[in-house]
Order: C-alpha cells, then sequence, then structure tokens
C-alpha cells in the first residue's frame, strides 16, 4: 500500500442517526448508515475519518454517544468528531467514546475560551477548529456559524480568526468553503491559500473536490496540509448515485508528487 504524505480524509456528515450528504450546507440526499460506511473505509484501509453532526448545534442537541460509541466500535482507524460540544465536558464524553480528535465551530465563536479550555486539557493535537466560509453578494468573504446560517463573531474573516484560533491553542483548522460544498467545481485555492500563509499549523481544506486533480492543486498551490472529501467519497460521481469510495492512491500520489 502506498503511504502518503498528504492525508486525504473523508468527512461524513450526520444527520440524526443517518449519513447525508449536502450542497452548500442545503439540499441534504441521504447516503447510509454510519456503520456500514466505516466498514467499508476500514477495507478501503483509509487513514483517518471525521464525522460531522451538521444538525447538533442548530438543533440545541449535544453529540449523540450512542450513535457514536457504535462508530467507534466498528472503526479500525483514528476518529474526529465535531458537533454539538459547547464544554470541556461534551469533548471528555467523545474522548472517552474512542475518538482521537473533536471539532469545534460555532461554540469556538461564540466561547473562544473553549479553544484554549479543551486544548489545555487534551493538547492541541487532539482539538480541530472548523471555519466555515461563504462569500457575500458584495464579494466579502466571513466566517459563518450555525451551519452556515449566521455571521460569526464579529463578522469575521477567515484569516483574523484563523490566526486567533492558532493563538488560543488549536491545532489544526478544517477550512470549509460553504460556495464550493458538494458542487464538484474545485476549490477555493484563493481562501485557502490566505488561510495557509497566515497561520502555521495545519490547514484542512474542505468543500468543492470533484477529482484527483482538485486534490493535487490545493495542496500544490495552496499548500493546504491535508484534504476532506465528502461527495468524492460518497458518490460514483456528479449526478450519480451513493457509491463508498476512496480515490485510487496511485493516482494520488501522482498529483502530489
Amino acid at each position: 500500500m502506498t503511504i502518503l504524505r498528504t492525508r486525504i480524509i473523508p468527512a461524513l456528515l450526520l444527520r440524526n442517526q443517518s449519513l447525508v450528504k449536502t450542497v452548500r450546507f442545503s439540499q441534504f440526499t441521504y447516503v447510509g448508515d454510519p456503520c456500514n460506511t466505516v466498514r467499508i473505509f476500514n477495507e478501503l484501509e483509509v487513514d483517518e475519518l471525521l464525522f460531522l453532526d451538521i444538525t447538533a448545534t442548530r438543533d440545541g442537541r449535544t453529540p449523540n454517544l450512542k450513535v457514536l460509541a457504535d462508530i467507534a466500535n466498528e472503526c479500525f482507524m483514528p476518529l474526529g468528531y465535531g458537533g454539538g460540544i459547547s464544554s470541556l465536558d461534551h469533548a471528555k464524553s467523545v474522548f472517552d467514546i474512542g475518538f482521537e480528535k473533536v471539532a469545534i465551530n460555532s461554540c469556538a465563536l461564540e466561547n473562544p475560551v473553549l479553544i484554549s479550555t479543551i486544548a489545555q486539557q487534551y493538547g492541541s493535537q487532539a482539538l480541530i477548529v472548523s471555519i466555515d466560509v461563504k462569500t457575500s453578494f458584495w464579494g466579502k468573504q466571513t466566517v459563518r456559524s450555525i451551519g452556515g446560517r449566521r455571521n460569526g463573531r464579529h463578522g469575521y474573516d477567515p484569516v483574523t480568526w484563523a490566526k486567533e484560533v492558532e493563538q488560543r491553542g488549536a491545532g489544526e483548522i478544517l477550512l470549509t468553503s460553504i460556495d464550493r460544498e458538494g458542487t464538484w467545481a474545485g476549490f477555493d485555492l484563493e481562501l485557502v491559500k490566505c488561510v495557509t500563509d497566515a497561520v502555521s499549523i495545519p490547514v484542512v481544506a474542505h468543500g468543492g473536490a470533484g477529482s484527483v486533480e482538485h486534490i493535487g492543486q490545493v495542496v500544490k498551490l495552496a499548500h493546504a496540509s491535508a484534504v476532506a472529501l465528502g461527495s468524492m467519497v460518497v458518490f460514483q460521481k456528479k449526478g450519480m448515485g451513493v457509491l463508498v469510495s476512496f480515490p485510487d492512491s496511485r493516482n494520488l500520489e501522482e498529483v502530489l508528487a
């Protein structure tokens, strides 16, 4: 098996107890059962999985520990989880189940001290801060919260917020372009590069991947440390049905060489 230097991470979206896929954070498409999907990724020998509960914060829910425990029991690779984590106790409950990383987003914006609190307790390597970015009608990119529905604290621009989360102790940033998410149109290279140039912690590019060439572009041109994939790993191709898969390692090696 080829060992890639760049992490390629399936980012799987939970809605209640099912996996879904969205386009620009809306238009839910049912993908399947989380545990069945994990079993397939076990066979594909994926290095890392990230689960994001996309409605937990919006609905005022805490992490669904039963679903997460079922996932952890099936999974052979390191796991990350985000969604509804608004306290150190929430993070602890997810770590206790067996997840290696937690991701916080809206609650980090509302209560930035939570970043430092989790990082000091569990180490920066265990904490992802997820940053969702949307372009306004007049072309300004701002950080959004609550599943993209609200402008984040102070109407932050992504670079300003990325610098702050690094300073507060985040171990990595999951940077998602809402405008590109689920479109297969390629990453927002300018957005990713602006953030990677501003921080020294790893930046995981997310939103827009439609080919292995897109992966190569965001790593080589925008200096992403890792890439999170959604549609590419749950659909056959754009406009076609569900097929859980992972890009061929030889093709990835070629575009990342």
